[in-house]
């Protein structure tokens, strides 16, 4: 299969095709997205993705984190675009009342760039995440995505578990 989705600015004269995999966890990672509701927590998520025009490729969550690839814009910092993702749907849980207590996504987020020919590979791997975590947890899983990419880190950023506070 080839993956081919250029985006075009309101710039005349302006192309891109960018891919970027974000990751982001749950405030000190408790397991709380759960499979009943997840498919809807995707669709809302994606919902924002494409309203800020930009397109979802890909989205998947485990219980403690969730990833995405999107078709990026070049209108619109990443940045931005997570402030909005994390607090619009941080907030449509809260009203949901789908967990007991305050939902909260944890501050920072993992972002990784792919060129085209390695989107299908991305898909796969977003779409295979229940499989991918039987064998590594998501921490192992994170810092090989980092290393991967060379980012350097700082082991205290990491994304932490409660006993860790």
């Amino acid at each position: 299969m080839r993956c081919r989705f250029v985006l075009v600015c309101s710039m005349p004269n302006t192309y891109s095709q960018l891919y970027v995999q974000i990751v982001f966890a749950v405030k000190f990672r408790h397991a709380v997205l759960d499979p009943s509701w997840s498919e809807r927590l995707h669709m809302y998520i994606t919902g924002i993705t494409q309203k800020n025009g930009h397109k979802m490729l890909a989205i998947n969550s485990m219980p403690d984190h969730l990833h995405m690839l999107v078709g990026w814009s070049p209108g619109q910092s990443i940045s931005d675009l997570m402030q909005l993702v994390k607090g619009d749907s941080a907030e449509w849980i809260n009203k949901q009342k789908w967990i007991a207590g305050k939902f909260h996504w944890q501050t920072g987020y993992g972002a990784f760039t792919y060129a085209g020919s390695q989107v299908p590979r991305v898909i796969a791997y977003i779409r295979n995440q229940q499989i991918h975590h039987r064998k590594k947890s998501f921490i192992e899983e994170y810092r090989r995505m980092l290393h991967d990419a060379q980012i350097s880190f700082d082991e205290r950023y990491i994304f932490h578990d409660l006993q860790d506070r």
